[in-house]
């Protein structure tokens, strides 16, 4: 992200940015004649767009919704095949590692 489309201060430890606040004028009058007063900065809460959305703008192309919910759903029905095919395995690993007791 370039500093002309989120201008400001960034923190050296963890890189979000800071919003320069200023402070109250009558914060400021009531003070002591000396050096200025120390310019608050708050964290601004930001987060990122989503990714889907960022690769489709260098892609070219608007992000079709129902192509990436299509797409979901099929990785989400290949998870749970996957899933269920590793628990009849580890059934079955199970149920031949079990020796019956001998009375």
């Amino acid at each position: 992200m370039s500093r002309d489309t989120h201008p400001g201060v960034q923190c050296p430890h963890c890189q979000s940015h800071l919003a320069l606040v200023p402070v109250p004028a009558t914060a400021a009058t009531t003070a002591a004649p000396g050096p200025a007063p120390p310019v608050v900065l708050l964290k601004e809460e930001w987060t990122p767009p989503p990714v889907a959305e960022v690769l489709a703008v260098y892609a070219g192309r608007v992000k079709d919704t129902a192509t990436a919910m299509r797409g979901a759903a099929r990785v989400r029905e290949s998870l749970n095949r996957a899933r269920a095919v590793t628990a009849q395995r580890r059934a079955a690993q199970k149920a031949a590692r079990q020796t019956p007791k001998s009375a």
